[in-house]
């Protein structure tokens, strides 16, 4: 188990980020292991991909160290809206 639950995760990069949604999903049967995540955020606006993930690797530097997997699909909230109506 990673020690670090779902919400504290979504908390803090909610927080961090000025996320508008963050879909956390934890795959690795409840144990915090294993992390899918769709995060959409304004500060994202103008950035390219790897450096959104960067963002979202730095703010959970500490937490990577113990979570196994974090996969990450980072959005803008106009990215966000087009995905949603597609």
């Amino acid at each position: 188990m990673s020690g670090y639950t779902k919400q504290y995760l979504e908390d803090k990069l909610r927080k961090e980020l000025d996320a508008v949604h963050i879909d956390l999903e934890d795959i690795s049967d409840g144990c915090g292991a294993k992390y899918n995540a769709i995060i959409v955020s304004p500060k994202f606006e103008g950035k390219a991909l790897l450096e959104r993930h960067r963002m979202v690797n730095s703010i959970l530097a500490e937490e990577l160290q113990v979570i196994h997997a974090f996969s990450q699909k980072t959005l803008t909230p106009k990215q966000w809206e087009e995905k949603k109506q597609a």
